[in-house]
């Protein structure tokens, strides 16, 4: 029977050695840990080694997924993080037991699940990552301001400030929460459990983002105070929201570069990102809004294309951080296996 589990679980990418479920149950917790990661199948397994095996998984800080069909596997199912039911096969209590039901008994259907459950939290990632980056740099903005008496210590008005967080930001939102999974997403090793949403060194590397973004800001803004301070606040609105859509664009990937072809054959990130930039334009160019916002228009003496070699500026030192993170991930990252279950519990 290992044999047969063995060789079912070879085909189905399982690699490591099989043991029965008397040899499993033969071993003690402290021998089990030291070899669990080399353990593939196990065959013949009685229902509280099931329950064992779990707990020892669980133990490792790993999630756990258990699928099972018959009465013997509701503890089991019940005790792991996920527990898998068979929709068409599966007993009542199986049912009752798990938190998922597989509808049409395929186990493909169960990576498709994991496909889509990590395509959500990537691109809840992406959002974050904008939007505490935009965060940072709007409060950054108003301590310089402050500090350095810019504009008033007020950099933005206060329909700006609205204008920027309800309008040019939700296009934005709209397109990193509903982007297409990341290529490589099922490759990626698991997320460490006790991982957070936002690591340490993503926090430094947004935090240094936003003190940029909020630098740039604040430069345009004091250099061109001697013109008025409505084209100051003008160019200030202008490079700042073109600073959302560049680090919107470049919160898609951690590592990969936005000069790819992907950005410019996916319309309906285009569409969004353009939708950002005309809500940019608008305002300075239509005089109801000019006269609520307190803007103008730029037109002449290159002003937007001051905004737009800022926001150049920005996008290049974000390509230079990731490309350096790119060198060192291929350095200290081998290739990940695709997602399978590290250890099969079988009762073949």
């Amino acid at each position: 029977h290992a044999v047969t589990a063995a060789a079912i679980g070879k085909e189905l990418g399982i690699t490591g050695k099989a043991l029965t479920g008397a040899q499993f149950a033969a071993m003690s917790d402290e021998e089990l840990h030291k070899d669990l990661a080399d353990i593939g199948v196990v065959a013949r397994v009685a229902p509280e080694d099931k329950i064992r095996l779990v707990r020892l998984l669980q133990e490792e800080e790993n999630i756990v997924a258990m699928t099972g069909d018959g009465v013997n596997d509701a503890p089991a199912l019940k005790k792991a993080d996920i527990g898998v039911a068979m929709g068409i096969t599966g007993t009542e209590v199986s049912k009752g037991a798990a938190v998922m039901i597989l509808t049409d008994d395929n186990f493909a259907t169960i990576v498709k699940a994991v496909e889509y459950g990590r395509a959500l939290y990537d691109n809840l990632s992406k959002y974050i990552r904008f939007q505490m980056t935009a965060l940072v740099a709007f409060i950054v903005s108003y301590l310089g301001a402050a500090f350095f008496v810019i504009a008033g210590g007020v950099p933005f008005a206060p329909m700006v400030v609205l204008w920027v967080n309800f309008l040019v930001q939700v296009p934005i939102a709209i397109a990193l929460g509903y982007d297409d999974p990341s290529p490589g997403l099922m490759e990626r090793k698991p997320r460490p459990l006790k991982q957070p949403v936002l690591t340490r060194n993503q926090w430094i590397r947004l935090a240094f983002i936003g003190v940029l973004m909020a630098i740039g800001t604040l430069v345009l803004e004091a250099a061109y105070e001697p013109e008025g301070a409505m084209i100051a606040n003008t160019m200030g609105f202008v490079v700042f929201s073109l600073f959302n859509i560049v680090i919107g664009l470049s919160s898609r990937s951690e590592t990969d570069t936005v000069f790819n072809r992907e950005i410019i054959s996916d319309r309906r990130q285009l569409g969004l990102f353009g939708l950002a930039l005309l809500l940019t334009v608008l305002p300075t160019e239509l005089g109801f809004l000019q006269n609520r916002m307190e803007l103008t228009s730029l037109a002449g003496d290159y002003k937007w294309l001051t905004c737009i070699a800022f926001a150049i500026v920005l996008l290049l030192v974000i390509e230079a951080m990731k490309f350096v993170l790119r060198r060192m991930r291929s350095r200290s990252d081998a290739p990940a296996a695709p997602v399978a279950p590290a250890t099969s519990a079988s009762n073949a």
